[in-house]
C-alpha cells in the first residue's frame, strides 16, 4: 500500500525492515493477527514454518552456531493465554 510502512522481516538477520527491533515486532504481531483473526491454529502453523526458517538463517549468520530459544519470539505470543 502506498504510503504505509510495512513490518517485514529483513532477511537473514530477522530484524524489522521499519522499526529495526527483532521481527516479528509488535506491529508485525498486530498485523498477523488481524489476517488470521479466527484462526489462531493457522497462524501458529504459519509462524512455526517461519521460525524454522529464521533458525536455519540465524545460525548460518552466526557461524553455525544455533540461536536460543525462538519459540517465544516466534510462536509463544500468538498462543491463546
Amino acid at each position: 500500500m502506498a504510503g504505509r510502512s510495512e513490518h517485514v522481516a529483513m532477511k537473514p538477520a530477522w530484524r524489522c525492515r521499519t522499526c529495526g527491533i527483532a521481527w516479528p515486532c509488535s506491529a508485525a504481531k498486530l498485523r498477523l493477527l488481524g489476517e488470521y483473526r479466527g484462526r489462531r491454529d493457522e497462524l501458529i502453523e504459519h509462524l512455526r514454518q517461519v521460525q524454522a526458517e529464521a533458525t536455519e538463517e540465524l545460525t548460518d549468520l552466526h557461524g553455525g552456531t544455533p540461536p536460543g530459544n525462538l519459540t517465544e519470539r516466534f510462536t509463544g505470543w500468538a498462543q491463546a493465554r
